[in-house]
């Protein structure tokens, strides 16, 4: 019979067994890489490696000619190369000695490549990213505004901003349809109605399926020289019957903790507000500052978020009648105007197949267009062709009726006197309709 020495000795030694098992086990186990996206923007390329699992890596450059070199640990190739695109002028990969992987990524400029892995999500598994920020493209913020702007006026700019893009496809509709696609869409439908009005210019935060982080859309804005930022996005709700469109605006709350970010980084900054460099101020006129432009711009959102909700409203149903206040992140420029526009639910099969037809994106395009129309025409910058234009009486518009306008309201909101609406429009009373078309005088109060 064995002692009980023994028996303690065999169950030691099976133990130290099977854990050099597992260890082998773990030291085979491979992670493929599924698939590999690439989405190239104006300033950064990002490449997308799906993972079967996680994976160790590790990445250096190369140069003559210039490439991005990631090496994987246990990992094998199973899907197929993307098509070149932005950075990217080809990528290849091979197995390496000791059950590895390397791929290799010919740049097609000059480029500072970050890696990061990411967890599952809801809609993807593992993943390794891989940024190539370009170095020979300009800054956004050193591009200047993108309009051209004469010695005596120049063009209210209006920034449209396509909500996500990229690696980032937003909510999903019930037949597929991804929110990225519906916002670019609508945004290029805006770009053409701003882009026909007198006196106003859009700039396209983002004009193609790339990634752009919130910050930036801000970033981009500002330096365009951006008079109003509208943000475009469709809604999603886990019930399908859920309709209608929003409009919002940033916070009070929202606005402080921008405020106090701005504060905090400061002396690295190059933030401007109201042509003041805050880096160059004490923090009291900084606070102050910021304060009064922010004031300014929410009061500002709130008045065009109106206005853009009056033309929604012939167009489609809302989910609200009056503009909601969040703390979007992508609202939170503390000198621009900035309103955030859920077009619709993308998870209600009826307002997903409106948002994916063509003559339903124009509809709404041309709705939101005639929103800020009426804001700017009756809020014109100063030293805009549009002031110049008003103060010559040379802006006459017209205005749909609404559920809940009175002609008083319809007047103070476009500044102009009850009697010259009235005559304008050839009214013994102030009794109006909803749907009934107005003319609007060009000429100030």
């Amino acid at each position: 019979m064995l002692g009980e020495r023994d028996v303690l000795m065999r169950l030691l030694t099976w133990t130290f067994a099977l854990i050099v098992l597992s260890w082998a086990d773990l030291a085979s186990a491979q992670t493929t890489v599924d698939g590999i996206r690439l989405w190239a923007g104006p300033e950064r390329t990002r490449v997308v490696l799906d993972l079967s699992g996680p994976v160790d890596h590790r990445l250096f450059t190369l140069s003559g000619p210039d490439r991005v070199v990631i090496d994987l640990s246990h990992a094998t190739m199973a899907g197929a190369m993307p098509d070149a695109s932005g950075l990217v002028r080809q990528m290849r990969a091979g197995a390496r000695e000791g059950d590895g992987l390397r791929l290799v990524i010919d740049l097609a400029g000059h480029a500072r490549p970050r890696s990061f892995l990411t967890e599952p999500n809801e809609q993807y598994g593992h993943r390794l990213v891989i940024d190539l920020e370009s170095l020979d493209a300009a800054a956004p913020a050193a591009q200047g505004p993108v309009v051209a702007v004469t010695d005596e006026t120049r063009d209210v700019i209006v920034a449209i901003d396509a909500g996500h893009g990229g690696e980032d496809p937003g909510a999903s509709g019930r037949s597929g349809t991804p929110e990225k696609a519906i916002t670019l869409a609508l945004a290029r439908a805006l770009q053409r109605e701003i882009d026909a009005l007198p006196g106003m210019r859009a700039y396209m935060v983002r004009d193609g399926d790339y990634f752009l982080q919130l910050h930036n859309r801000r970033e981009r804005a500002r330096a365009a020289g951006a008079d109003l930022f509208v943000s475009l996005h469709a809604d999603s709700f886990r019930d399908s019957r859920a309709r209608g469109a929003h409009v919002f605006a940033l916070s009070p709350n929202g606005a402080s903790s921008e405020r106090a970010r701005i504060l905090a980084e400061r002396e690295n900054s190059a933030d401007h507000i109201g042509g003041v460099a805050l880096a160059q101020t004490d923090n009291v006129l900084a606070t102050v500052l910021l304060d009064l432009a922010q004031t300014a711009a929410i009061s500002a959102s709130l008045d065009v978020g109106e206005s853009v909700l009056s033309g929604l409203d012939g167009v489609t149903r809302l989910h609200k009648r009056t503009v909601q206040q969040a703390a979007f992140v992508v609202l939170k420029s503390p000198d621009i105007p900035s309103i955030l526009i859920e077009t619709g639910y993308i998870t209600n099969p009826d307002e997903e197949a409106n948002l994916r037809s063509p003559q339903f994106q124009q509809r709404m395009a041309a709705a939101i267009a005639s929103g800020v129309r009426s804001y700017f025409w009756a809020n014109a910058p100063s030293g805009t062709a549009i002031a110049q234009m008003r103060t010559r009486g040379e802006l006459e518009q017209t205005y749909l009726v609404s559920r809940g306008d009175t002609l008083s309201t319809i007047a103070d909101r476009h500044r102009i006197t009850l009697a010259s609406l009235r005559a304008a429009n050839g009214l013994n009373s102030d009794t109006i309709r909803i749907g009934q078309q107005l003319r609007i005088p060009g000429s100030p109060q």
